[in-house]
């Protein structure tokens, strides 16, 4: 097994921060300190972490309705509130995929590496779903159209989404893409700017009626539900090695 996903396996990091960490030196491999995260490597290694043991933890995954104004990683710089410090746990949980600060709604935290990568993956093609108050109403059925179709952005164009219209400000839009601010570019472009964006679903996942703030823990059901929907959306005859992940942010 490659030290990156070894890592994530053992439940450190995420696969793509796994191989971070490799990359910054903090790991050994029988004393060595390995640099390159697709050193293979067994579990008769001797694997150290900033000079500790790995220590297998036990699997979890959390839903949490992400406040405006929190950001979606584990740690800032600028001392903002982040989604982690919002799930008291003696674990180390990080989010999984991103979303903007100003975007509220369903967002995952987990200490499970391999699930993080099946649902963040591009090539797994996991859907989200949001709900987006647009300017500009009511949304005409050719920007609905457009959307369905694919539109074009300054990084190409999009994947079809599936979308409905349930007010005349209000979208709800299914992607399985995750480019940066995707959503909100996706509106823009057709002529109504988000003026409030909510994920309410992730694969199989919904937000249901869990309040601004609250998390929960998922059962063993809700993660293989989670699980099977990566393994059910992969595009067949994906590549041996699939294009790398861009950064989920709606």
């Amino acid at each position: 097994m490659r030290l990156g996903k070894y890592l994530a396996s053992a439940g450190v990091a995420s696969r793509r921060a796994s191989e971070e960490i490799v990359r910054h030196g903090r790991v050994t491999v029988g004393g060595e300190v390995v640099t390159d995260p697709a050193r293979d490597v067994t579990a008769e290694d001797d694997v150290l972490l900033d000079g500790q043991p790995l220590r297998e933890s036990e699997r979890v995954v959390y839903a949490l309705n992400k406040p405006r104004g929190v950001v979606s990683t584990a740690r800032d710089t600028h001392g903002r509130k982040t989604v982690v410090s919002l799930v008291p746990s003696q674990l180390r949980l990080y989010p999984v995929g991103r979303l903007d600060a100003d975007t509220t709604g369903l967002i995952l935290l987990t200490n499970d590496g391999e699930l993080a990568h099946r649902l963040t993956h591009p090539s797994f093609e996991v859907p989200k779903t949001y709900r987006a108050t647009v300017a500009n109403p009511p949304v005409r059925e050719s920007a609905i159209r457009a959307l369905r179709g694919g539109v074009d952005l300054e990084d190409g164009p999009t994947a079809p989404a599936r979308v409905r219209r349930t007010a005349p400000d209000t979208l709800e839009l299914t992607i399985h893409e995750g480019r940066e601010r995707q959503v909100r570019r996706m509106c823009e472009a057709i002529g109504h700017p988000v003026v409030r964006l909510e994920r309410i679903a992730f694969g199989p996942l919904s937000l249901g009626r869990l309040r601004s703030g609250a998390y929960r823990r998922l059962s063993a059901s809700e993660v293989r539900a989670l699980a099977s929907a990566g393994r059910a959306t992969r595009r067949s005859g994906a590549a041996s090695r699939p294009p790398r992940a861009r950064r989920s942010r709606a």
